[in-house]
């Protein structure tokens, strides 16, 4: 039975139906290629920021040093914002609060990847979660507590951002130390954060129980480590001028 001119048994309905066979084939193509790119792109542009990252953890690690003396670290960056936050460290016995600090903290954010720079360590996070990339100063030896906190005093810019145009930021430190050795005690810290597992974790490793409390009721919460049995505590702070300005 032979098929209407346009129906597909005819040559000109098989020709339509190539066609149309392969138009379809194309849009699909076109489709997955465009997929693929996007894909690309956000593997690179997430490559990017994760080397960014990794730079910007060095970075601070350097710039918080406890050292003493002048030093500049300049913090390179292609996109993202570093920005100074208010954070705070507490050292308490049974009695209360024995020493308290507005430590201060420094972020770098870009997207899924942040850099948090407080307390002497810093702790880096991602879509794979937070990790304290550079311990803390804070650990238990020999019946005593070493508590080495580096105090940041920051002026120049609460934040600076890079646009649409590469940055580079200095972060100026002149670091001076004031140590206390105070007598044998049940003693604990409390570390003020936004990625307290972090935090906890790291204590933990060092023999610790952790709690956490909101010290001054503004929501974020305090991890707050014990360490068994009295021990005297050399607490050392450094406290560190830390200019964050832009440089070119």
């Amino acid at each position: 039975m032979s098929g209407t001119p346009d129906s597909p048994a005819t040559p000109r309905g098989r020709a339509q139906t190539a066609v149309v066979g392969v138009a379809i084939l194309l849009g699909i193509t076109v489709l997955a290629v465009g997929g693929l790119t996007a894909t690309a792109g956000s593997i690179v542009e997430d490559g990017a920021a994760s080397a960014s990252a990794t730079r910007v953890s060095d970075d601070f690690s350097t710039a918080l040093a406890p050292d003493s003396g002048e030093r500049e670290t300049t913090v390179e960056l292609a996109s993202g914002t570093v920005s100074v936050v208010n954070r705070s460290v507490w050292l308490l016995d049974d009695d209360g609060v024995v020493w308290a600090g507005h430590a201060g903290a420094i972020v770098y954010a870009d997207g899924e990847h942040r850099v948090t720079g407080f307390a002497g360590a810093v702790v880096r996070s991602d879509k794979r979660g937070s990790r304290a990339v550079e311990p803390s100063r804070i650990a238990p030896a020999d019946g005593t507590l070493y508590v080495g906190v580096p105090v940041l005093n920051a002026s120049g810019a609460d934040g600076v951002s890079t646009g649409n145009h590469r940055l580079a930021v200095t972060l100026r430190a002149d670091a001076e130390s004031e140590r206390q050795r105070l007598p044998a005690a049940n003693y604990r810290v409390g570390v003020e954060t936004t990625t307290p597992a972090v935090w906890e974790r790291h204590f933990r490793e060092r023999g610790a129980t952790t709690t956490r409390r909101d010290f001054d009721g503004d929501g974020i919460p305090s991890v707050v480590a014990s360490f068994e049995g009295e021990r005297t505590v050399h607490l050392v702070v450094h406290d560190i001028r830390l200019d964050v300005g832009v440089g070119r």
